[in-house]
């Protein structure tokens, strides 16, 4: 059966980064399951796994227009170091959730000083190329709950 919109797809994937780096895989781990057509994932991902079937393995270049979009400026900013509140000191490179103005998100901290810590709010990869080594697992049509919330 070949991958079309409204088919469940599970993959595993490997995504490396600019400098050859292993960022995230699903190797090992539990496979990607996805609704095609539903915008779940990456577009270029999705664009690539149409017309694919079980067992086909490939390899995609993600620009950031069809990966994690544009890194954003205003998104980066330095908090006060009283603002933040925990059971121990965050350091550089850790993924905190913070209340924004468009609601809760994801930041990174960035940077440390005596008297703030730098966030960015933007994807790690928002705004850097990247590649995706992909293997199709299965390829089946959706049950009906899939169908009205999406596969999971």
């Amino acid at each position: 059966m070949e991958i079309a919109d409204s088919r469940v797809v599970t993959v595993h994937f490997t995504l490396i980064d600019e400098n050859g780096q292993t960022y995230a895989s699903t190797q090992g781990h539990q496979p990607l399951v996805h609704l095609q057509g539903s915008g779940g994932i990456i577009p270029a991902l999705e664009q690539a796994l149409a017309g694919r079937k079980k067992g086909d393995r490939f390899e995609v270049e993600v620009d950031p227009e069809h990966g994690f979009g544009p890194h954003f400026p205003t998104l980066v900013q330095a908090v006060p170091r009283a603002r933040f509140r925990g059971s121990r000191e965050p350091e550089v490179g850790d993924r905190l959730t913070a209340q924004t103005r468009m609601g809760t998100g994801q930041v990174t901290v960035t940077g440390i000083d005596d008297q703030a810590i730098a966030i960015d709010g933007n994807h790690p990869l928002a705004g850097k190329s990247f590649r995706l080594q992909v293997e199709v697992v299965d390829v089946r049509l959706p049950r009906p709950d899939e169908i009205q919330f999406g596969a999971s």
